[in-house]
């Protein structure tokens, strides 16, 4: 395991950024909540791709139910699709992903697509045997991932849903009638879904319940490349690691259609729009890219996907599923509900192709974290702080008292009432020493403290810290809505403020 990652678990339980669910009862892996300061770096996340991504792609955001009946994932393949290979060991019946034990111990590759029967194989051929207790494993077999469930006094059989996007296939026909919707047109969503995982690992990487912000473009297939806005977009340099490449290729989107990588111009301008969004949250254009994935490796849904990856202390991880569903979605609910989902746009009939940008909010998140997660040494002692975007930090600034003391309590609190009364969210701490609380909120993200000292109620004045750099500058209290609004609207930067300051 990478040491980086456990340094990042131990600060989060530490801090209580996130945290395994009903620990007091040791409850099952694969559960996972966030504590105060990272609820409020997730919600930002989410709504930092909201602003950047879903308004400004003018999509419509629904919110649906979290189970449905079995009749909706019987026609969306789920039932009988959405499976993953396993094996048990035969004496302590332990289980392992086939798949993934096989690479572990051999090192070979086996895609998604491979038949249970020759995973069967490989395990004997192998001789490969149960990691725990080195007995014989069984033959490969198929694991349902749906996550089951009854409802009412009848007992209808219902499942949660295991990806946030059916709901918004099943609410196209409504959307598109009474939204007045034109294609191409996205519809978004935030929220829950839910995996039966065979062996939840890595934190928030494979999870049970978790988060996923979806983005599902409908289209006319044969307009999949009259696109409004590509030309702002058009000389964006894309990352890609395609089948036939062993290196990260830098191609301009237009360059894309060219030399025909991807379908058409609306893939080409999702992908960059996707990669756009992640710089916004502050990643390295050098930790990301979109891989190509093959034919026997995508979902079975996919006529051509491109997982968004972003390079972490774990190696490369998925972050978002870029799909091209085709119509394979509104066709399967038109028969499994007996409803014509086809539109009418310039008098033809056609059941609109979706393009999918299916992003997992929790994998953002520690993504994020994993980038923001400094060390250094200041004076001989351990600095850990998070180096996140105005946007993310959790809170707009802190006020300290310098000392508990002296009426300086008092004036902090004025201070931090004036600032909420502007709008902008304050945390308030006046607990241990001053060098405790700057250390203690530079691990959490804070990207300003505002200390009320001696100085501050003869001068009324005060000393705005920044995070980084661990600067201070001194202001004047009246100047400070004007002050923070630079920092944290217009993203003026702290030194320019420097300099402006009285």
């Amino acid at each position: 395991m990478d040491n980086k990652y456990e340094e990042i678990m131990e600060w989060a339980s530490r801090r209580s950024i996130f945290y395994p669910s009903c620990e007091i009862y040791n409850g099952p892996a694969g559960f996972w909540n966030f504590g105060p300061y990272g609820e409020t770096i997730r919600r930002k996340i989410i709504e930092l791709w909201r602003k950047k991504f879903v308004q400004k792609e003018n999509m419509l955001e629904i919110y649906g139910s979290q189970i449905m009946p079995d009749e909706v994932f019987k026609a969306s393949g789920h039932l009988t699709s959405f499976n993953d290979p396993i094996t048990q060991c035969i004496r302590c019946k332990n289980f392992y992903r086939a798949d993934e034990l096989i690479k572990k111990i051999t090192g070979e590759d086996h895609p998604e697509a491979t038949p249970i029967d020759e995973l069967s194989k490989v395990i004997k051929r192998k001789n490969i045997r149960c990691p725990k207790c080195d007995s014989q494993l069984s033959n490969a077999k198929k694991y349902n991932l749906m996550v089951k469930t009854n409802i009412g006094v009848s007992n209808k059989e219902c499942s949660l849903r295991p990806e946030a996007c059916q709901t918004i296939f099943l609410d196209f026909n409504r959307m598109y009638k009474t939204m007045r919707i034109t294609l191409p047109k996205g519809i978004a969503q935030v929220g829950r879904a839910f995996r039966n995982e065979i062996s939840p690992r890595n934190s928030l990487f494979r999870e049970i319940e978790f988060s996923q912000f979806e983005a599902e473009i409908f289209f006319n297939p044969k307009e999949i490349n009259e696109i409004k806005n590509f030309e702002e977009i058009k000389d964006y340099k894309i990352n890609l690691l395609r089948l036939d490449k062993k290196k990260i290729e830098k191609i301009k989107a237009k360059d894309l259609i060219k030399k025909e990588i991807v379908s058409g111009k609306l893939i080409a301008y999702y992908l960059a729009r996707t990669q756009q969004l992640y710089e916004k949250y502050g990643i390295p254009l050098k930790k990301m890219r979109f891989r190509e994935v093959s034919k026997n490796e995508r979902p079975f849904y996919s006529k051509e996907t491109w997982d968004f990856e972003v390079l972490t202390g774990l190696g490369w991880i998925e972050v978002i599923a870029n799909n091209y569903r085709g119509e394979y979605d509104l066709k399967g609910h038109s028969e499994g509900s007996n409803k014509d989902l086809s539109v009418i746009e310039n008098n033809e009939k056609f059941i609109p192709h979706i393009w999918e940008v299916s992003g997992g909010v929790d994998r953002t998140f520690y993504v994020v974290i994993d980038n923001a997660f400094k060390k250094e040494k200041v004076k001989k002692e351990k600095r850990i702080f998070l180096d996140l975007i105005s946007e993310l930090s959790p809170y707009d600034t802190a006020i300290f008292p310098l000392v508990n003391k002296d009426n300086l309590p008092e004036k902090s609190k004025e201070v931090a009432q004036m600032l909420k009364n502007a709008g902008f969210n304050i945390l308030e701490d006046t607990k241990d020493s001053i060098g405790r609380r700057y250390r203690r909120l530079d691990e959490c993200g804070l990207k300003y403290a505002i200390t009320i000292d001696y100085d501050s109620i003869k001068n009324n004045d005060c000393t705005i810290r920044e995070r980084n750099s661990m600067e201070q500058i001194r202001v004047k209290i009246k100047d400070l809505k004007e002050i923070f609004r630079k920092l944290i609207y217009q993203g003026i930067d702290f030194n320019k403020i420097k300099i402006s300051s009285p």
